[in-house]
C-alpha cells in the first residue's frame, strides 16, 4: 500500500514508522529539509515542499497514493491537503489530525476527510476508557458526525451477563466487532457468551450511541435472552400437552 503522510514531526514520524514496519511504502513530504536527517526513518521517501502548493503534490504522483495522511500541526493545512488529495487527485481515503478540538466539526467530507484523529480527545477517551466501567466510551469519530469506534467494558454485576451475542437485541445501527478478554481479542458470533469484565468494541452510528447505552445501562433487560426458570417450566409443560393432544 502507498501511503503519503504531510507532516514529518513527531506524530507523522511515528505513523511511518508504524507502517514501514508493516511494509507499506511511505511516502513524508515536509517543509523543512532537516527533518529528513533526525527522522531516523529507514525506507521512506522524501519530498521537500509545501504540501498546500498543487505542484507538490503533483511532484509527489498523489494520484498513485492509496491513503494521504495530513498530520502536521497546522489544522488549516491538514484541511487543504485532505481537500486537494480528494477533489484534485481522487485519492480514496485521507486521514487528517486534528489539532485544536474547536475544529473538529470541519474534518469532514466536505473538506475531504474521510478520518478525523483529534488526538486530545483520543487520549481523553482512552483514560475514560480506564476508569469508565459500565458506560460507553466513544474512541474514535469515523466521517465525523457519522459514525464511531466505541467501548463498553462490562460490570461484573451487569444483566447482560450470561447473554449470548446472538440473544440481544442489538440496535440496528450499531455492530458488535470484538469482545477483548483477558487481554486477548475475540472475533464475536452469535454463540460467545458476555461475562464481566469483557470489553465490547462496536462500530456505531452517532444517533445509535444512546441506543446502545440504554441497552447496557444497570436496570435495562430488553432484548436479553436469559429466561427464568418458571417460564422455561411453562414452555416444558405447553410442549408436554402437545405432545398428549
Amino acid at each position: 500500500m502507498k501511503v503519503v503522510i504531510v507532516g514529518a514531526g513527531s506524530v507523522g514520524s511515528s505513523i511511518a514508522r508504524e507502517l514501514l514496519a508493516h511494509k507499506h511504502e511511505i511516502l513524508l513530504i515536509d517543509l523543512k529539509p532537516e527533518v529528513i536527517g533526525r527522522s531516523g526513518l529507514r525506507g521512506a521517501r522524501w519530498l521537500v515542499g509545501d504540501a498546500c502548493e498543487l505542484s507538490t503534490l503533483q511532484d509527489a504522483r498523489l494520484e498513485d497514493a492509496d491513503v494521504v495522511v495530513s498530520a502536521t500541526g497546522d489544522d488549516k493545512v491538514n484541511l487543504v491537503v485532505s481537500l486537494l488529495a480528494k477533489t484534485e487527485f481522487g485519492v480514496g481515503r485521507t486521514v487528517g489530525r486534528v489539532n485544536n478540538p474547536k475544529n473538529d466539526w470541519m474534518f469532514n467530507d466536505s473538506w475531504g476527510v474521510d478520518v478525523a484523529v483529534n488526538t486530545p480527545q483520543l487520549m481523553t477517551a482512552l483514560v475514560e476508557e480506564a476508569v469508565e466501567i459500565g458506560d460507553i466510551v466513544r474512541l474514535l469519530t469515523l466521517q465525523t458526525g457519522v459514525a464511531s469506534i466505541v467501548e463498553f467494558t462490562v460490570p461484573h454485576d451487569s444483566h447482560v451477563i450470561g447473554s449470548t451475542v446472538g440473544g440481544i437485541d442489538w440496535p440496528e445501527d450499531a455492530t458488535l466487532v470484538a469482545i477483548l478478554r483477558d487481554h486477548a481479542p475475540i472475533t464475536p458470533t452469535r454463540d460467545d457468551v458476555l461475562d464481566g469484565g469483557d470489553e465490547l468494541f462496536f462500530v456505531t452510528t452517532i444517533a445509535a450511541e444512546d441506543g446502545l447505552r440504554a441497552l447496557l445501562s444497570p436496570g435495562s433487560d430488553d432484548g436479553q435472552e436469559p429466561r427464568d426458570d418458571a417460564a422455561e417450566a411453562a414452555d416444558q409443560s405447553a410442549e408436554d400437552d402437545g405432545f398428549d393432544g
